[in-house]
């Protein structure tokens, strides 16, 4: 079983508790950001690129 750490944002004090903080009672998330991918951005790339093209053909017209 793999634990995550938390970090309290009203205390500041990390936790193993992921519903809230035992010190202080506060509301607790994961102190990382979440994971950024780009695979996401060329996935959808063609299709982006098609609809800004039919849209300055219809902007044109």
């Amino acid at each position: 079983m793999v634990k995550t750490f938390y970090l309290c944002k009203k205390c500041w004090r990390y936790t193993f508790s992921h519903d809230k903080c035992p010190v202080c009672g506060g509301k607790v998330s994961r102190p990382y950001p979440p994971r950024f991918s780009l695979e996401k951005e060329f996935k959808y790339a063609k299709y982006r690129i098609l609809a800004k093209r039919e849209m300055e053909k219809t902007n044109k017209k």
